[in-house]
């Protein structure tokens, strides 16, 4: 559904967890005007967040612009779709266009637009420009999280015990950006944010960390290319409400929404 000229812009979070929540309350107190949550969508109950929950079908009747806090399986699934129908899509999981033939298929789809939040990380201002200006030739990040917050599905017991009780850092994963966001989904959206600017996930090197004294999520980024050399270091406190990602994500996502609807304020 296209935006009419007048009103405002009506706005559905895909996922009602601890990023989407927060987008949502952020947008019901105002703080970016001319902008409103119509409708939340769910696959479990994410009880009152003060706008409707609805299944998607129904919601993107509704929308101008979707923010997607759910997922790569609903990037995977529905964001062709969404953009298909002329509606703006606003990813924060965007380790999936990783896989080469969703991305191609995500560009090229319209008259929706897309946009990628930087999430947890910053400096892909100046990576982007680098980028543009000539190839990056090396892209490197170290991510150091609480090992509690790393244990995935595919672990074996022995595995996924030897975090839970890990009494110093360990290395868990190494490779690159590509599989790290396989391996990992909801944990290295960084690295595959890198792998989108570059131009290249295989390019991307990455190095996972678990540290049981880690109070801070840490990334270290080196970068380089024909533009020159970047390092740069982002520590961020996790969200409270949920471990595995950083409390500033949502203000993160709220910026890139700005961006998208064409009200964005300060550095861009």
């Amino acid at each position: 559904m296209s935006r009419t000229a007048e009103g405002p812009v009506r706005v559905v979070v895909i996922g009602g967890g601890a990023i989407g929540a927060s987008v949502v309350a952020s947008l019901l107190r105002g703080d970016l005007p001319g902008v409103v949550p119509v409708a939340v969508v769910d696959g479990q109950p994410v009880g009152d967040l003060g706008v409707p929950q609805l299944r998607l079908d129904a919601a993107l009747d509704l929308a101008d612009v979707v923010v997607e806090c759910a997922g790569q399986a609903v990037v995977a699934q529905r964001a062709v779709d969404i953009l298909e129908r002329g509606i703006d899509l606003l990813i924060t999981s965007v380790g999936a266009l990783a896989d080469a033939d969703l991305a191609t298929a995500i560009r090229v789809a319209g008259p929706g637009r897309f946009l990628l939040t930087a999430g947890a990380i910053g400096g892909l201002d100046i990576l982007s420009s680098a980028a543009a200006q000539g190839p990056l030739t090396r892209v490197e990040v170290t991510t150091t999280k609480l090992p509690t917050t790393l244990v995935q599905p595919w672990m074996d017991d022995h595995d996924a015990d030897l975090l839970r009780v890990a009494t110093e850092p360990v290395e868990v994963f190494r490779g690159n950006a590509r599989e790290a966001t396989r391996l990992f989904p909801r944990s290295l959206n960084v690295a595959a944010t890198l792998g989108w600017v570059a131009g290249d996930f295989d390019l991307v090197d990455v190095r996972l960390v678990a540290d049981p004294a880690a109070e801070l999520t840490c990334h270290r980024v080196v970068a380089e290319g024909v533009a020159g050399r970047y390092t740069f270091e982002i520590q961020n406190l996790p969200s409270p409400d949920n471990p595995r990602t950083s409390g500033v994500v949502p203000h993160a996502v709220l910026r890139s929404l700005a961006a998208l609807v064409g009200r964005p304020s300060g550095v861009i």
